[in-house]
């Protein structure tokens, strides 16, 4: 297996928070790295990534609620969106 070098990463996956409709119970698994094929929610990717820096954030809710997952990976409340990606330079540097 190739290994994925760290440089750009985290990966944009969109400029946009997804809505999710969360379950009582159930057990989220984020992706942090931007890598996954499930965005929002992790595929363990971030196994492929050298130095192993990233790791899925797990939540689990005590009720159905509306949750608004980060896209961009820029968040500071992981997995939570924090509007961080209305300020995200339009193409990444």
């Amino acid at each position: 297996m190739e290994l994925i070098p760290q440089e750009g990463l985290p990966r944009i996956s969109k400029r946009e928070p997804a809505g999710i409709t969360v379950e009582p119970g159930k057990v989220y698994s984020w992706c942090s790295c931007g890598l996954s094929e499930k965005e929002p929610f992790c595929d363990n990717s971030h196994r492929n990534v050298e130095g192993l820096p990233f790791r899925s954030v797990k939540v689990v809710f005590e009720k159905a609620t509306e949750i608004w997952f980060c896209q961009c990976k820029q968040t500071k409340t992981p997995p939570f969106c924090d509007g961080t990606h209305k300020t995200l330079p339009e193409k990444p540097l």
